[in-house]
């Protein structure tokens, strides 16, 4: 039976969905289905951040450092940088302008620009070496990419044809943005200003980039539909949340604040965080790389009010030793995407932030970030589940492999079917074709059920990836890398369950018949000079052996007896 919870949070959004109201939707035909669309939202990125910023103009938005500002100073450097990229630079519509880069106000200010100017986003990993930076910009087939000093050094001497331009971080917009800022002239519209009239909803707006069962990254392409759908799907989550708090009694009137302590270049950093804090007003805390003594302070300095990161962030600092130096009463929320947070996780952080509660999402960069939730006390309830569907974008159903609906509690696909999905996979037609149903859903490679009150449970996962502190690895890229060493005769790499990243990479390993040895340390070592180093096993998650590696009946190694067996082996250890 659903909640009173449950309950309360189905009326308040019913209210927000009638005809008139904020969140009503009305019918739109996509690929000759029909699905709801918001009727309010607006057609565009550009136009969303031209609404947003000027109803906001005069409040907080950026906090980076010694860095701040208001929605009304950062769109005023965007339209900038709309301009140069299209002066200086010679952007068309349409064209792909990759970001790699690390967190930062000019990233956010970069990733308007683009956007305003017409121009895709293309967010590649900040992670990746410089071999797969290249890559993904030969797969997006990017015109020009941005990029600071460290990615820029990575990106030396490798196989691409972009255009390579630095952008810095800190100080004033107009030095860190130099190579790609112009002001309008004011003898006509400027760039951002024509781009309003001439962008539609099913132009090009982004490409992110996700691992799949194939071993190599695809770049998932939305049009600006798309990806307003699904901000504005977390925008109407917000709204249901705030009407809940405040008959409650909660007290709202500060405004919201939130830091970004994940990766922007992830859609969970890119949509429910970023994109949505324009239309509700949200503070962006920005913090370079994860610590999570430095995240405790700046929460109190700057009075965060939603923390979201992967599931290790909350519980670093709910177990940090100096956690009690800090008041952290103004946040709410601590939320989670990119893995299942383990049981204890949940306890821990309730007992260490009693005035907030731990929070739990489930969407995929091919959604645009939308799916599920579980919230405060039915997440206390349901730990182990993921929440219900979205109200009102999102169609959820669990699907056999002929694309048919399961009953309730059996297990099956999870797939999503929403006006926020993407649009396809960048010049790959046949992982396109695959990645839908002919109804439309999105198959999102993971094994689940619905139980009584319609939460979804994750169970498995149909691909083969292992998800390290909600990074995608990819098994079988890994175990090329292993491959290239020229003593190696066969490998496997799998997950193993850890208590601070949920999964980490572990590999294990033979030699050619009369090679001389190779230890864990070595292969590590060959495997660093190759690949990003999340990717990389640490070396006492490295085994050799001198066996053949156990066989399935199709004579596929076994990873799930490979994967069992040293679970055990490090319980033990």
């Amino acid at each position: 039976m659903p909640t009173q919870l449950d309950s309360a949070l189905e009326t308040i959004m019913a209210e927000l969905t009638k005809e008139g109201q904020p969140f009503a939707t009305v019918p739109f035909e996509r690929d000759g289905m029909e699905m709801p669309a918001f009727a309010m939202a607006p057609p565009t990125l550009a136009h969303y951040f031209a609404h947003f910023c000027n109803q906001h103009k005069d409040v907080p938005f950026l906090v980076d450092g010694d860095v701040r500002l208001t929605f009304g100073e950062t769109y005023a450097a965007a339209v900038c940088v709309a301009e140069g990229l299209v002066a200086k630079h010679g952007l068309e519509k349409g064209d792909r302008v990759g970001i790699a880069a690390r967190n930062s106000a000019n990233w956010i200010i970069a990733y308007m620009g683009i956007a305003m100017a017409g121009g895709c986003a293309t967010l590649l990993n900040g992670f990746w070496s410089g071999d797969e930076l290249a890559y993904g910009i030969r797969l997006a087939e990017c015109s020009l990419v941005l990029t600071d000093k460290a990615r820029a050094e990575r990106l030396e001497g490798t196989d691409h044809s972009a255009r390579i331009v630095m952008i810095g971080h800190g100080g004033a917009p107009s030095d860190g943005l130099a190579e790609i800022w112009a002001t309008p002239s004011g003898d006509g519209p400027s760039v951002a200003m024509r781009m309003l009239g001439e962008l539609t909803a099913d132009d090009l707006a982004t490409i992110l980039y996700t691992s799949g069962s194939t071993g190599q990254s695809k770049g998932a392409w939305s049009d600006h539909r798309g990806v307003v759908a699904g901000t504005m799907s977390y925008v109407a989550q917000s709204a249901m949340a705030k009407v809940l708090l405040e008959k409650q009694g909660e007290d709202l009137s500060a405004q919201p604040s939130a830091l970004v302590a994940v990766p922007l270049f992830h859609v969970t950093g890119e949509v429910p965080l970023f994109l949505q804090s324009y239309a509700i007003a949200r503070k962006l805390v920005l913090m370079p790389k994860w610590d999570a003594l430095e995240a405790l302070r700046l929460m109190e300095a700057e009075k965060v009010t939603y923390f979201v990161g992967v599931p290790l962030m909350s519980y670093e600092m709910a177990t940090h030793p100096e956690r009690e130096k800090f008041d952290l009463s103004a946040c709410k929320s601590f939320a989670a995407g990119g893995a299942p947070r383990p049981l204890e996780h949940v306890t821990r952080i309730k007992d260490a932030f009693p005035k907030g509660f731990p929070l739990l999402g489930y969407g995929l960069t091919e959604t645009n970030g939308v799916g599920c939730g579980n919230f405060n006390e039915n997440y206390l309830a349901k730990p182990g589940s993921t929440g219900r569907a979205s109200k009102p974008i999102v169609d959820l159903a669990i699907l056999d492999d002929d694309g048919n609906k399961l009953a309730q509690g059996e297990t099956g696909e999870v797939c999503i079917r929403t006006i926020a999905n993407f649009r396809g996979y960048w010049n790959n037609e046949d992982a396109t074709r695959d990645a839908f149903t002919k109804d439309r859903y999105f198959r999102t490679g993971d094994l689940g059920y619905l139980d009584e009150d319609d939460y979804l449970f994750i169970v498995d996962r149909k691909k083969d990836i292992i998800i390290r502190g909600g990074e995608n690895i990819t098994c079988i890229e890994v175990e090329d890398a292993i491959y290239a060493h020229p003593d190696i005769a066969e490998c496997s790499v799998f997950g193993l369950p850890d208590d601070r990243f949920g999964e980490v990479p572990a590999a294990i390993f033979r030699v050619k018949d009369g090679r001389d040895p190779v230890t864990p340390a070595q292969l590590r070592e060959f495997l660093l000079e190759r690949t990003a180093p999340f990717k990389v096993p640490l070396e006492e998650h490295i085994w050799t052996t001198t066996e053949m590696l156990p066989r399935l009946g199709t004579q596929k190694i076994d990873k799930k007896s490979l994967r069992e067996t040293y679970t055990r082996h490090m319980a033990a250890a």
